[in-house]
């Protein structure tokens, strides 16, 4: 069983979208990532850290799902990194009414040590000094290295950021994000502009528009499943990154033919964190739910026709 090192946030959200509004709620990108992945045959552990307010029954739920939490520093006198949004209703724009980093400003990650030779490293949405200093705990680069960043951080920490960047083989960014990186609008030309950088493998999440695949010259498009009811789109970027990485390490597969695969993979766990608030629907989620949405995707793409 492959061993998944996931390096991201654990938190708390408030969210209010059209169709209504919570208090405070699980979020994270770490927590997303490793709900999705826990989908697979993977062994996978958290480093992040939460205040004395995490509830312990939530890291109870987790190792409930075999992920490791001793990687999670708990401050006991600190408070929870704590965002709260509210969306449009196009769902597509949001606005930020509260970001309190609380225990966050001042994490030092630890990988544990029975975690320091991971198969497999997912660097979840964070300060991009916070992500190297777990690169360089990590004595043998794993066999997939995986980055997922944000146009804050190329805003605020532009040089340490691309220190990261040439030290991983995926980036998943979205589309205004990988044209920031660049500087290039074409999503084409943008990917060989952030090849140039280090990633091997450049991936392009268009939401509700898809996500884009490039590797060496050939690209994959794979398209996101029409929903009837969209609730919440916090989390869906990183659980599509968790079922990505949960693809790639449940099956020991780095080629660009799994790569789509994980693809597909991650869109469709992402297409159930839309249908209800923050983590919610991840935390009951069944595999036969994915199976038969898995075949909702074939189908949507399938089709013959004879080129001459």
């Amino acid at each position: 069983m492959s061993k998944l090192l996931i390096v991201g946030t654990v938190a708390f959200d408030a969210i209010e979208t059209p169709f209504g509004k919570t208090d405070k709620i699980i979020g994270g990108a770490a927590t997303y990532i490793a709900l999705a992945s826990s989908q697979f045959d993977v062994e996978s552990a958290i480093v992040s850290v939460v205040g004395g307010d995490f509830p312990k029954d939530y890291l109870k739920k987790l190792n409930d799902r075999k992920i490791d939490t001793s990687g999670i520093e708990i401050i006991e006198n600190g408070k929870t990194f704590f965002w709260a949004g509210k969306y449009h209703n196009d769902l597509n724009t949001r606005d930020t009414l509260a970001t309190d980093l609380n225990v966050l400003a001042d994490f030092n990650p630890k990988v544990p040590e029975h975690f320091k030779t991971p198969d497999f490293l997912m660097l979840g949405n964070l300060h991009p000094a916070v992500q190297m200093s777990v690169i360089n705990q990590i004595p043998v680069k794993p066999k997939l290295v995986v980055l997922d960043t944000m146009n804050f951080w190329m805003n605020n920490t532009w040089d340490e950021l691309m220190q990261v960047i040439k030290k991983v083989d995926v980036i998943t960014i979205n589309d205004e994000e990988a044209r920031q990186l660049s500087g290039e609008y074409a999503l084409i030309k943008a990917a060989k502009k952030i090849h140039e950088m280090g990633p091997e493998f450049v991936v392009i999440k268009k939401g509700e528009h898809g996500a884009l695949l490039f590797h060496q010259g050939n690209a994959f498009y794979a398209p996101a499943l029409p929903l009837e009811e969209v609730f919440d789109p916090t989390g869906a970027g990183d659980t599509f990154a968790g079922g990505f990485i949960g693809t790639i390490a449940g099956t020991h597969d780095i080629s660009f033919d799994n790569m789509k695969r994980a693809v597909i993979t991650g869109s469709n766990l992402a297409s159930f964190c839309v249908e209800k608030f923050g983590t919610e629907r991840m935390e009951i989620l069944t595999k036969a739910e994915i199976h038969e949405r898995l075949q909702q995707f074939k189908d949507l793409t399938h089709f013959e026709i004879d080129v001459e």
